[in-house]
């Protein structure tokens, strides 16, 4: 049985000089790959008490559903500023060269649920650190942030400090 770091492609200097891009489309594409990396999310959140998993536009949307069907739990999805068509929350934040906006419904988390966020990749932490800003505005407790891979050397974790942050991938570099 291979490893899940051994279904990451690792593309160097992409999309810039002396980056390494960890592509999950290897994993995607590969059954044994998806099948060991939704198993390995979710044996980061089988064993907690929570009620409802979240997961934000896209990739999010690809892990964290499988999670949710698996262990018979709702899923929330976050999505780009006016996608969503009922009555929503929004938080924006900065980005890299820039700034976006996020958004879900505002009846989607009820005061006091327990909340497991789940996404492909932690970088900066900026993308989490909003949708976490909306379900606390909503009365929403955040339980457990699941990544599939890490980015250690963007430091993403400092900006979600407080919170109990794991992933099945650490890489040390950028």
């Amino acid at each position: 049985m291979k490893k899940i770091e051994e279904y990451v492609r690792s593309i160097p200097d992409f999309p810039e000089p002396g980056i390494i891009f960890r592509d999950i489309t290897s994993i995607l594409q590969d059954a044994d790959g998806l099948h060991l990396a939704i198993e390995s999310m979710e044996n980061l959140v089988k064993d907690l008490d929570f009620d409802l998993v979240v997961g934000t536009e896209s990739r999010g949307f690809i892990f964290g559903v499988p999670v949710a069907y698996n262990l018979h739990k709702p899923f929330i999805p976050v999505r780009k500023k006016g996608k969503l068509p009922c009555e929503t929350i929004s938080q924006s934040y900065d980005l890299e060269y820039g700034s976006a906006t996020i958004e879900m419904h505002k009846d989607s988390i009820k005061p006091g649920q327990k909340v497991v966020i789940v996404d492909d990749l932690i970088a900066t932490g900026g993308t989490i650190e909003a949708t976490i800003k909306m379900i606390e505005s909503l009365g929403g407790e955040v339980v457990r942030v699941v990544f599939l891979m890490e980015l250690a050397g963007l430091n993403g974790r400092e900006r979600l400090k407080g919170y109990d942050v794991a992933s099945v991938i650490c890489y040390e570099g950028k």
